[in-house]
């Protein structure tokens, strides 16, 4: 495993962090998700990031009953929140009132005292930026969460947080968590020159685009039994991707370059987004310990110029780039 600092603070983390959105509390069995946990451990990642709104805390539940023999100092555990956590008016998004009670539920599921980095899951129209940002600080100066970060916001408003922390004399955010793979690249135009000048890092989710990059959905055949396109649960993440055949056979025409490179598609999918130096860390998932084993191999991989070149020139049209498309709610009360 190699590790990289957590944006521009003195916080190393794996560049390969463990996640558990869809699988833990409800794709897989907990035993299952316990193994896959300590595979990861077993293969160097010292990450781990999930969410209050996972399975409505049944994934931070399982997350903290897996990593609860562990040294707590040695991880890095991240958490967010924002969606809906009940039916009451206030249960959701980023008041003071949610993200205080919020912070704590997430404490108890996990069965620690304090989380290394905690994450707006979105940004908040309904509330004044300016009550989100004192009370995260208030977190930190409790000592129950040591940084703030955000997940999926725009440059613009990643911009603001960060004038607000100068302004009022609190700690700055010092992460985002966007889309990122070799097919989602919205965040290249603007939240990257940005956080590069601001010493934000991104901790990016779905580098294998929800396992569109495995190369394991076919162009003109039937969904592979198990995967995630299949799974009722998951499959409305997927459908657009899997039902475009042009993209389908464009990936598959990654696969010779991740042979030269003698990677797997995945591996090398995981790898194309590390190459980015302000990406701190790449998130994976599982719903098998193999995976895992598999995926880790991608720490350290430099790839050259000319395969980044000529994966460009495979995928084409078929790289979303348009920075709008990165998009929170605009009333999460309503």
């Amino acid at each position: 495993m190699e590790f990289r600092h957590l944006g521009n603070t003195g916080l190393i983390i794996s560049e390969i962090a463990y996640g558990n959105w869809i699988t833990h509390g409800s794709q897989v069995e907990e035993d299952t998700a316990t193994s896959c946990v300590r595979a990861a451990l077993d293969a160097g990642i010292t990450t781990f990031d999930t969410a209050d709104g996972y399975a409505q805390g049944k994934a931070e539940e399982v997350l903290g009953r897996a990593l609860k023999d562990e040294r707590r100092d040695g991880l890095e555990i991240f958490s967010k929140l924002y969606w809906p956590m009940g039916e009451g008016k206030n249960d959701r998004g980023l008041s003071r009132k949610h993200i205080i009670r919020g912070c704590e539920d997430s404490l108890r599921r996990l069965g620690t005292d304090y989380l290394d980095l905690y994450q707006a899951h979105r940004f908040d129209y309904t509330t004044p930026l300016e009550e989100t940002m004192r009370a995260f600080e208030d977190l930190v100066r409790q000592g129950k969460a040591l940084y703030i970060g955000v997940s999926e916001w725009r440059a613009e408003e990643i911009e603001r947080a960060l004038k607000i922390a100068d302004e009022m004399g609190f700690d700055r955010l010092v992460s985002n968590q966007p889309q990122y793979n070799m097919l989602w690249r919205v965040i290249e135009s603007e939240v990257i020159p940005l956080s590069e000048r601001e010493g934000v890092g991104q901790i990016v989710w779905s580098p294998i685009a929800g396992g569109i990059l495995t190369g394991k959905y076919k162009p003109g055949q039937e969904l592979p039994a198990g995967s995630r396109a299949a799974d009722p649960k998951s499959e409305k993440f997927l459908a657009d991707k899997v039902s475009d055949q042009e993209l389908l056979e464009r990936v598959q025409a990654l696969e010779p370059l991740a042979a030269e490179a003698g990677l797997s598609l995945s591996q090398l999918s995981v790898a194309w987004v590390l190459q980015n130096q302000n990406v701190s860390a790449a998130i994976i998932g599982a719903s098998r310990p193999e995976q895992v084993e598999s995926n880790v191999k991608a720490a350290g991989v430099k790839l050259d110029a000319g395969l980044m070149t000529r994966i460009d020139e495979v995928l084409g049209e078929s790289v979303q780039r348009d920075p709008s498309l990165t998009k929170s709610p605009e009333n999460i009360r309503g």
